[in-house]
This record gives structure tokens, C-alpha cells and sequence, in this order.
């Protein structure tokens, strides 16, 4: 588990937007930058020994989500993993020019979907949710087209932390011969995810592509990677000197990939355990917010959610003003995705799921990296119920 000993660690509650970062991490990308200068393009000694180590870690990331070395394209982070999976395959693969997705993607998906649509005249279908957030596998197989290339549903929401029932989701699309691409930038650090045969992660090879990012893992921020099934044509996004086959030019940042590869590699020993235990600690937060905190209503599916979110709409509320309250009092939350922060704008997630856009703007969301201790769950309470009866 993450520093779960550090002082503090159970007032960190926006591990949805970054994790914190996991001594074996640190100590990886330590070694890498002590090991002295090195280009991993480089023929000399040094391009070597940064080329041993940047390919050591692909392997160590790809075994742990059950995919081949050759499967795994290291970009900056998840939005552009995202980028080069919506817009490379859909270029790629010119089946046709309709994609579809749901309301719900981080923007990194629905942006690349808008761009296709603003310059290469695509066509997207956003598909419905419920009020909890999940797709109904039925909707897709009345969305899709002859024409559909493209199929992009995430394994779970970053705002809700619902998961979706994606292997029947992308059943339907490939039945119908669609490409299937999920971002399981949150899922993968939380849920016993694999893109392989066999094993008790899913997608499996269900799906034509899947994006995770490091940071999510408790690796360092400014890593990722798609996973590509092998034989997937895709379009390159950046041109240059042909790094990771010629699929993102670039000089790698070796310091961040050694970080990235032992982030996953410590997770894969602990992430049953952590589930657990953060799975009761939510449930316990659940529980204490909705019996305490008037106004208060869980938002996402009780069940089939991401085990350290818990996430909520405050009636009368402003999910900032809880946010800032909270923070005073040394607890760090966010009011929505850490992406859209800023905005003075309703979720569209929470829109999606037919919330009133007033209501959406009460938004508030804990995801937890580590247990709560009985302390922290006290206060986040009694300061919730102190600012509610503040502005009542």
C-alpha cells in the first residue's frame, strides 16, 4: 500500500486525480537518474544501458497487465494515450466514419472524438446512461452502424466511480466488427484489470486497445501507455525519430518509465489486500455521510463501483464550498474530475445521469489511496455538518 504510514495519509482522499507517489517508485527513478546521462536511442554505452532499462520496465508493466512487451506503446500519461487511441485508430481504419462513446469519458476522449468530427467529418453517437451511470449493453447494439470504426467505453468513471459492464459492452461492438478501445486510467490501479487470455482481470481480449497511466499507480506524473493488440493498424500522432516502432516519436523519459514499471509491479503484489481494505473503509464513509450529513445523496452505483470512491450531491450545497471547508481543515477532495477544475460548470457526467444542473454543482468526491482512521472519519463528518448548518 502507498506510504499508508506517512503522517497524513488518510487526510489524502483525491487519489482520482493522482495517487501518491509509492516509495518504490521514488526510489526506481532515483537509480535511474543516478545511473548517470543516457539517450535510449543512443549507440554508445550509456544509449545502452538507458535502452536495457526502459525496455526492462515495458516488460515489467506489460507481465503484470498480462500483455506481450510488443503490445505496450509508452506515451506521456493517459490523455495522450487516449489521443493516439481514438484519433490512430480511427484513421487507421477506415471501416467508416462514425464513432461512439458515452458522455461519461474523461475529456481526453470526448475531445478526440469532437476533433474527428471538427476536421475529418466523423459522426459520434454518445450513448445514454442511467441514473447510476452504467451503459446497458442493449443501447449499443442499436447505435452501431455498418460504418462504426470505433467503440470507446471506459472500464470505470473517474467522477461516479462506476464500473461498467464492459465485456458485454464490447461483445456487442465486436459482433458487429467495430474496433473496441477502453480507458482504464482509474480501473487499472483499483480492479484486477488484464489484456490477455485467462486470469481474473478483465477486459481480456475483449477489447482492440487500453490506456492506464502511471500516476494513477503511484508512479510518477507524465507517464503512460496504450495497450495494442498485436496486428491493430493505428496512425502515429507525433512524427520524428521513430521511437516505440514508430508509433510516438520521442525521447524517452527513462526516469519516469523505471518509476512507472515499479509502481505497477508493487501494486500487482498488494492489490487485493489494498481493495479490500479500502472497499470497507468507503462503505463506512457511505454510511456515515448519508445518516449524518442532511441533503446528502450517493451518486454512482452502490455496487458496481471503483472501491476507494465515494462520491456524493449535497442538496442546497456548493461543492466547493465543501471542498474548501474540508481542505482547512487538512483534508484534500476534489468537487468533480480534477480535469475540469475550474469550471463553473455542471458535471456532464451528472447531467448525463439526468441530475438538474443546480444539483450537479454540489458535487463532491473522496477517493481513497489509504484506510480512513477513525479520527479522519469523524472530522470529515463533523465538518461537513458544520458547513451545511453554516449555510442553511
Amino acid at each position: 500500500m502507498p506510504d499508508s504510514d506517512a503522517p497524513g495519509a488518510d487526510r489524502y482522499l483525491d487519489a482520482a486525480a493522482t495517487a501518491p507517489l509509492r516509495r518504490e517508485a521514488r526510489d526506481a527513478m532515483l537509480a535511474a537518474l543516478d545511473a548517470g546521462p543516457g539517450n535510449a536511442s543512443s549507440v554508445h554505452t550509456a544509449g545502452h544501458r538507458a535502452r536495457t532499462a526502459v525496455e526492462a520496465a515495458r516488460s515489467g508493466i506489460a507481465s503484470a497487465l498480462g500483455a506481450s512487451p510488443g503490445e505496450l506503446v509508452l506515451t506521456s500519461g493517459g490523455t495522450e494515450a487516449n489521443n493516439l487511441a481514438i484519433t490512430g485508430l480511427a484513421l487507421a481504419n477506415p471501416r467508416g466514419r462514425h464513432l461512439v462513446t458515452t458522455p461519461l469519458e474523461h475529456p481526453s476522449v470526448i475531445e478526440s472524438c469532437r476533433y474527428l468530427e471538427r476536421v475529418f467529418g466523423f459522426d459520434l453517437t454518445l450513448l445514454a446512461v442511467d441514473e447510476r451511470g452504467r451503459v446497458d449493453p442493449s443501447s449499443l447494439e442499436g447505435a452501431l452502424r455498418p460504418d462504426t470504426t470505433l467503440v470507446s467505453v471506459g472500464l470505470a468513471n473517474a467522477e461516479v466511480g462506476t464500473v461498467q459492464p464492459l465485456p458485454d459492452i464490447a461483445a456487442v461492438a465486436k459482433n458487429r466488427g467495430a474496433l473496441v478501445h477502453t480507458d482504464a486510467v482509474q480501473a487499472a490501479a483499483s480492479l484486477p484489470v488484464s489484456f490477455g487470455e485467462g486470469g481474473s482481470g478483465w477486459p481480456g481480449t475483449a477489447v482492440d486497445a487500453m490506456t492506464i497511466a502511471s500516476h494513477k499507480f503511484g508512479g510518477p506524473q507524465g507517464a503512460g501507455a496504450l495497450l495494442l493488440r498485436a496486428g491493430t493498424r493505428i496512425e502515429p500522432l507525433l512524427h520524428g525519430g521513430g521511437q516505440e516502432r514508430g508509433l510516438r516519436s520521442g525521447t524517452e523519459n527513462v526516469a519516469a518509465i523505471a518509476g512507472f514499471a515499479a509502481a505497477v509491479g508493487a501494486h500487482a503484489g498488494d492489490a487485493g489486500t489494498r481493495a479490500l481494505e479500502l472497499v470497507r473503509s468507503r462503505d463506512e464513509l457511505i454510511a456515515r455521510v448519508l445518516a449524518e450529513v442532511a441533503g446528502a445523496s450517493l451518486t454512482g452505483h452502490p455496487e458496481e463501483r471503483l472501491p476507494g470512491h465515494a462520491s456524493f450531491v449535497v442538496e442546497g450545497q456548493s461543492g466547493e464550498s465543501l471542498l474548501v471547508a474540508l481542505d482547512a481543515a487538512g483534508f484534500a477532495v476534489s468537487s468533480g474530475s480534477a480535469c475540469a477544475a475550474g469550471k463553473d460548470e455542471p458535471s456532464p457526467a451528472l447531467l448525463a445521469m439526468g441530475f438538474a444542473p443546480d444539483l450537479a454543482r454540489t458535487a463532491i468526491r473522496f477517493t481513497l489511496a489509504n484506510p480512513l482512521g477513525p479520527g479522519a472519519l469523524e472530522r470529515i463528518v463533523g465538518v461537513l455538518r458544520s458547513e451545511i448548518h453554516a449555510h442553511r
